[in-house]
């Protein structure tokens, strides 16, 4: 375990993390921070600043994502034909409100990208349309970058 001035106390298990608690519109929700990083517990300024500034403008960054996760869910349905047939796992959404009812914040990773330019952080969702896979972020410079499966988000 660390205790690091900028994230916190962290434990390592292949990666730093620490359960929090993060507003994500409206609703408080309990999560896994995660920083990516070496055992001896040294991470890059980068993942500093970025994740410094994903904290500062999270107000913004919530809105900006949403309706890239409702197109997202929207061309996903579509592919798999649940726009046509039904499925009870795929419901017609159509506002972001009832998107949010259907996904759970559950992640907040901070991306080790020593050879890439920009601040990378990744958010994981539950969804009740994919628990397997669930649904993930990936910002670069607090700007939606990809949306997918969770692991576009670590």
């Amino acid at each position: 375990m660390i205790n690091d001035p900028i994230f916190g106390e962290l434990e390592y298990d292949y990666a730093w993390f620490k359960d929090t608690v993060i507003e994500f519109c409206g609703k408080q929700f309990e999560i896994s921070l995660s920083v990516s990083g070496e055992k001896d517990g040294k991470f890059l300024e980068k993942q500093y600043i970025a994740y410094q500034s994903f904290i500062k403008n999270w107000e913004q960054i919530q809105q900006n994502i949403l309706q890239s996760l409702l197109d997202y869910y929207i061309q996903k349905r579509h592919e798999l034909g649940y726009d046509v047939s039904f499925d009870e796992n795929y419901p017609l959404i159509e506002t972001i409100d009832q998107l949010l009812e259907r996904i759970s914040l559950v992640g907040v990773s901070v991306l080790y990208t020593k050879s890439l330019e920009g601040r990378y952080i990744g958010l994981s969702f539950d969804s009740t349309w994919d628990e397997e896979n669930g649904l993930g972020v990936l910002l670069i410079n607090e700007e939606v970058a990809r949306v997918g499966y969770q692991d576009v988000a670590m």
